[in-house]
C-alpha cells in the first residue's frame, strides 16, 4: 500500500484537514490515480497513474485506525444503504415480469423463475452402479448366460445361488442381493461364480430413489442454471424451464476526450470503460445489446435517454457538477426521480441512481475506470440481481494481511487477491487505476477507521473471481 504522503490525493480539502485534525488516522493507505475531490467524483476518465500515485512506497508501520465524525456538510448516502435501495427499486418490477419457458438448451445463465421440483424418482428403478453380477444369495453362484444391459427390459428374478452378468446404468433383478464388481469375482473351469473380496449386501446398487423422490425440491426459484443444472433438469424429465428473462442494460459512453484506438496523444486518451462496462454488466446477468459513444452532446444524451427501452440505462462520466457534466440537468430535466446522488465510498462517491420511469433506472457512474467498478458493485449489481431474482449471495470476510487505512467517514472498495486464508490488498488503487482490480479475485469494504491487520474485511467477489 502507498505510504503517507500520497494519502492526500484520494481525499478533498475537508477530508485532508479531518484527518490533520486526528493525526491518528494517518499511515497506510492506498494509492490514486488523481488529485482532489473532482478526480474522484469525476469526470476524469484518464487510466493513467500518476508520479504521485503509480508507485507504490514501503510504508513505515502504521498505527491503529480510528474513525472520525461525519461532517454535517457530507450528505452522500451511506454505502450498504446505497446498495439495499438499489436492490429495493428493481423488486417490484421483477414480481412483475413475465416468466419464460424455454427449452433446456436455451436457458443456461438464466435464473429459474419457479422452483425445479422432481417429475419423478431417481433412480425411477433400482439400477447397478457398477459392471459385473448381479448375484442372489450366498456363493458360489451358478451365472446365466444372457447379460443385463442398460435400457433393456426388466430381467427375469434371480432365485438363490444365481448370477447374471449386468452393466453399469442397468435395471436390478428381483431379488437381486449385491453387485458383485467385475474386479471381485472369478469363474471356475465349471463356469461358477466366486468371491475374490467381501461383498455386503445392497453392495453397488442404486435403489429406486436414493438421489431424489418425486415432489422433492431440487433447485429453489432464483438459482441460475449451470450446466449441471440442466443435467439434473433432464435426469428429473424436463424438457423446458420457467426462467427469467436477463434485463436489458444499455451503455451510454459520455465524453470528448475519448479515443476508441490507438495510443493516447494530444489530450486524448483511450476509452477503458466502453470495453469494459458490457462484457462485467453480461456476467452481472444483463443483455447488453447497445453501446453509445456520445462524447459531451447534452442534446444527444437527453435523446438517447428518452429513446431508450433498456430496463436499465448506464452512463460513464458527467456525474459531478463541471460545465460538461450533463447527467443530472438532464435527469432533472425529464423529471426522473433521483434515489441516490452520491455514495459515501472511495472511489466512486459521485455515483448516482435514479428512476427514469416506470420500469427503466439509470445508474450514472463517475468517469474514472476503478470509481466506475465501484458504481457497478454498488448500484448496478443489487438492482440487476433483483430484476432477475437472484438471490443475494452469502455476504463472506476474510483476514486481511496488512493494515488497510480508512477513509475519515467513508467506505473504502479496495482491490484484493485471496491467498489461503487471508486476503492481500493490491496496490494501484486509485479510482483512475484498473492495474490492481485487474488482477483481483474481489474488492475488500473498509469501512471508515480502516481494518487493522488480521481483521477480518468483508469482500465483494468479482464475477469471475471466487465464488462468482
Amino acid at each position: 500500500m502507498s505510504g503517507p504522503d500520497t494519502m492526500a490525493d484520494d481525499f478533498d480539502v475537508d477530508e485532508v484537514l479531518a484527518l490533520v485534525r486526528n493525526p491518528r488516522s494517518t499511515g497506510n493507505t492506498a494509492s490514486t490515480g488523481n488529485t482532489g475531490r473532482a478526480d474522484d467524483a469525476g469526470d476524469s476518465r484518464s487510466t493513467g497513474d500518476s508520479p504521485a500515485t503509480g508507485t507504490p512506497s514501503t510504508p513505515a508501520t502504521p498505527p491503529a485506525p480510528t474513525s472520525t465524525p461525519t461532517p454535517t456538510h457530507h450528505r452522500a448516502t451511506p454505502w450498504p444503504q446505497a446498495r439495499a435501495l438499489a436492490a429495493r427499486a428493481a423488486r417490484s418490477l421483477a414480481a412483475r415480469r413475465t416468466p419464460l419457458s424455454l427449452p433446456l438448451d436455451h436457458t443456461l445463465g438464466l435464473p429459474l423463475a419457479a422452483p425445479l421440483t422432481a417429475l419423478t424418482d431417481l433412480p425411477s428403478f433400482d439400477t447397478s452402479a457398477m459392471d459385473g453380477w448381479a448375484v442372489a444369495g450366498p456363493g458360489p453362484w451358478t451365472v446365466r448366460d444372457e447379460g443385463v444391459l442398460a435400457g433393456h427390459p426388466a430381467p427375469e428374478r434371480l432365485a438363490d445361488g444365481e448370477a447374471v452378468r449386468i452393466a453399469t446404468g442397468a435395471r436390478i433383478p428381483l431379488d437381486t442381493t449385491a453387485v458383485l464388481r467385475s474386479e471381485h469375482g472369478r469363474t471356475d473351469d465349471n463356469g461358477r461364480l466366486h468371491l475374490t473380496r467381501d461383498l455386503q449386501h445392497g453392495q453397488d446398487i442404486r435403489p429406486r430413489g436414493q438421489e431424489c423422490r418425486t415432489g422433492d425440491l431440487l433447485l429453489p426459484e432464483g438459482t441460475v442454471v449451470t450446466p449441471a443444472a440442466l443435467g439434473l433438469a433432464a435426469a428429473a424429465g424436463y424438457d423446458t424451464l420457467a426462467v427469467t428473462a436477463r434485463p436489458r442494460a444499455e451503455v451510454l459512453v459520455l465524453g470528448d476526450e475519448l479515443l476508441t484506438k490507438g495510443r493516447p496523444h494530444d489530450g486524448l486518451i483511450r476509452d477503458a470503460l466502453g470495453p469494459m462496462l458490457p462484457p462485467w454488466l453480461r456476467a452481472l446477468g444483463a443483455e447488453v445489446p447497445v453501446v453509445k459513444r456520445l462524447g459531451d452532446d447534452a442534446e444527444a444524451l437527453h435523446q438517447a435517454i428518452t429513446a431508450s427501452e433498456a430496463d436499465l440505462i448506464v452512463t460513464t462520466g458527467g456525474t459531478a457538477g463541471g460545465p460538461v457534466d450533463h447527467v443530472h440537468p438532464i435527469l432533472a430535466r425529464i423529471g426522473a426521480e433521483l434515489l441516490v446522488d452520491g455514495v459515501k465510498v472511495r472511489p466512486g462517491h459521485p455515483m448516482l441512481l435514479a428512476r427514469v420511469k416506470e420500469g427503466q433506472h439509470l445508474v450514472g457512474l463517475p468517469g474514472n475506470p476503478l470509481a466506475a467498478v465501484s458504481g457497478l458493485l454498488t448500484l448496478a449489481e443489487p438492482l440487476l440481481r433483483a430484476l432477475s431474482a437472484r438471490p443475494a449471495p452469502e455476504p463472506y470476510a476474510l483476514p486481511l494481511n496488512e493494515t488497510v487505512q480508512g477513509h475519515p467517514y467513508d467506505t473504502r472498495l479496495i482491490p484484493v487477491v485471496v491467498r489461503g486464508e487471508r486476503a492481500v490488498p493490491l496496490h494501484y488503487n486509485g479510482p483512475a487505476m484498473l492495474r490492481g482490480v485487474a488482477v483481483a479475485d474481489a474488492l475488500a469494504v473498509v469501512p471508515p477507521g480502516g481494518v487493522r491487520v488480521g481483521e477480518d474485511a468483508e469482500l465483494l467477489d468479482l464475477p469471475w473471481g471466487l465464488m462468482g
